[in-house]
């Protein structure tokens, strides 16, 4: 069994590091891997706080910034922190980190970890093409919200939470352009590209480990799934 893991840079490195979570989500994988020996986690990494703080380094010291190039500094903080949660994960992750997804080697160890790729998407787009090499049946997104708003809840009061979604809602609702940087639930293109494959994502509260592991036992769990 193959689980695919979105795990938010916000949630990694918020601003610093945070050691806590980090120690306590590894915790978590290791309680899984020992529950289930066919159990194997493909953890992909974002750029949190380090990506944001560069990016905006590079837009106000540039005269004449260029997407690309934001992009390329975020996806450098995808793999710094995808580098420090490999290292955490010690014995259980035996292979590099992954850059390119679509030139993964098979599976070796029992954790895998991948960062970002190239720049036009952000990594939850790493997470659904590595679920569809691997047959996962789902990606958990894990990021610094517990569920879908149908708008943005600190701008707009009236945002309702979303248990389910279709896949046609979801796209209508986040656009299908990706901006580095954009603050969205899950990437317009990974959107795409999961609604085409009809792959289910899971969105949920990062920090919430109780939460997460009702998730990964198949029991009640809050979030919202995109189907």
């Amino acid at each position: 069994m193959v689980t695919v893991i979105s795990l938010g840079g916000s949630i990694v490195a918020p601003d610093g590091v945070d050691e806590g979570f980090l120690k306590d989500f590894t915790s978590l994988v290791g309680e899984q891997l020992a529950r289930d020996d066919k159990r194997r986690f493909i953890i992909v990494v974002g750029g949190g706080g380090p990506a944001r703080a560069w990016q905006k380094a590079y837009r106000a010291v540039c005269p004449s910034p260029v997407d690309e190039q934001a992009d390329w500094i975020g996806i450098m903080a995808t793999r710094l922190n995808a580098e420090l949660v490999r290292g955490i994960m010690g014995e259980w992750c035996t292979q590099d980190v992954v850059y390119d997804p679509t030139q993964v080697e098979p599976l070796m160890g029992r954790v895998l970890v991948a960062a970002g790729w190239k720049p036009g998407f952000s990594s939850d787009y790493d997470a659904v093409l590595l679920a569809e090499r691997f047959q996962a049946n789902a990606v958990i997104n894990l990021s610094n919200i517990e569920k879908v708003y149908t708008d943005d809840p600190k701008k707009n009061p009236g945002a309702k939470p979303i248990d389910a979604i279709s896949w046609a809602d979801f796209c209508a609702m986040v656009g299908d352009e990706w901006v580095p940087g954009k603050n969205v639930p899950f990437d317009p293109v990974a959107s795409k590209h999961a609604a085409r494959i009809s792959l289910k994502v899971i969105c949920a509260a990062g920090k919430d480990l109780a939460n997460l592991e009702n998730i990964l036992l198949g029991k009640p769990f809050t979030g919202t799934t995109i189907s």
